[in-house]
C-alpha cells in the first residue's frame, strides 16, 4: 500500500488489509495530529479487509473524541459493500459524491 499526504488528504493506494494496517494506523494518527479536519482518499484502494474497517471505525471515533474530524472519500464499491457487511457504515463518515448535471 502507497500513503500519499496531500495537504489535510492522505490518499491510499493498494490493497488494504492486515498487512497495510500497520503503517495505515501511523499515518493517518499522525495526520491527525496536525490537522483538524483530515479525508481519506480511498479511490485508488482496490480491496479492503475487516482489520483495515476496523482502523478506520476506531480511527474516527479517536479523532472525534479528540475534537477532530475524520472523513472517508471515494469510497469504491468493494469498500462500501464491506462497510455495510461489517455494520461500520454507522461509524465512518462517507463523503458525499457529486452527481453530474
Amino acid at each position: 500500500m502507497d500513503i500519499v499526504a496531500d495537504g489535510p488528504t492522505l490518499v491510499l493506494s493498494g490493497d488494504f488489509d492486515v498487512r497495510s494496517t500497520p503503517e495505515a494506523r501511523d499515518a493517518i494518527y499522525d495526520h491527525l495530529a496536525g490537522h483538524d479536519e483530515v479525508v481519506l482518499d480511498l479511490t485508488e484502494v482496490g480491496a479492503v479487509d475487516l482489520t483495515a474497517l476496523k482502523l478506520l471505525a476506531v480511527a474516527t471515533l479517536v479523532a472525534t473524541r479528540d475534537g477532530h474530524h475524520l472523513m472517508l472519500r471515494g469510497c469504491g464499491p468493494s469498500v462500501r459493500r464491506m462497510l455495510h457487511l461489517s455494520r461500520l457504515r454507522a461509524v465512518v463518515e462517507l463523503e458525499r459524491e457529486v452527481v453530474g448535471a
